[in-house]
């Protein structure tokens, strides 16, 4: 019997090699820096804002849909950090801004879904009227993929200018319209490239 207690090791040796195997593991874990908060796809940023709207009311339609500029997180090939949905309700008689940002951010900007105050809403005021989301089918990464192709000689000239992108129904298109556009608004900008977002076909050019 006497010889069967080399074997045994004395427990508090067991807990101390258990410790020196979890010590590393936490410090690796410890080292790992906090991955940098990245620019999201405009239908991804949409179905959060949509859940939120039709909680807000069950008929809410989409009357725009657009990209946010934010320093922090610039817009990259379609994708940005912050986008920006109004929705309206026919029942309700309301429209509404909701907005998804992947940060907290200057302008009433929170991380994740914020819906700002509601607005009275009696039907379209200006050349945008609403549409359904059954014919939001193409994202904006599509329809810049799409616009580098027509404006290669532009973007080759302004490879430094900022994007923004704009999705609207227009009588001017049967379907609603991504217009990927050079610059950060449509008012000062001198070039900008119409795409279907429904089949993702190139439509015009705006300069």
């Amino acid at each position: 019997m006497r010889r069967g207690y080399r074997y045994l090791i004395p427990l508090p040796c067991l807990l101390l090699l258990a410790a020196c195997e979890q010590a590393p593991r936490k410090a690796e874990k410890a080292k790992e820096p906090p991955k940098p908060p990245e620019p999201v796809s405009a239908q991804y940023a949409f179905h959060q804002m949509y859940v939120y709207a039709r909680s807000w009311a069950p008929d809410a339609t989409p009357l725009r849909v657009a990209s946010i500029e934010l320093t922090e997180v610039p817009c990259k090939a379609g994708k940005c950090g912050a986008w920006e949905a109004v929705f309206v309700s026919q029942r309700l008689g309301r429209a509404r801004r909701i907005t998804y940002s992947v940060i907290e951010a200057e302008g009433n900007l929170h991380k994740g879904v914020f819906a700002g105050p509601e607005e009275t809403w009696t039907g379209p005021r200006g050349q945008a009227e609403p549409f359904p989301v059954a014919a939001f089918k193409v994202d904006a990464t599509a329809a810049h993929e799409v616009a580098m192709k027509k404006g290669a000689d532009y973007a080759k000239k302004n490879p430094d200018m900022p994007m923004s992108y704009l999705l609207e129904k227009t009588k001017r298109f049967p379907n609603p319209a991504w217009r990927v556009i050079w610059g950060r608004s449509v008012g000062t900008s001198a070039y900008s490239i119409f795409v279907d977002a429904s089949t993702g076909e190139y439509l015009a050019t705006a300069r």
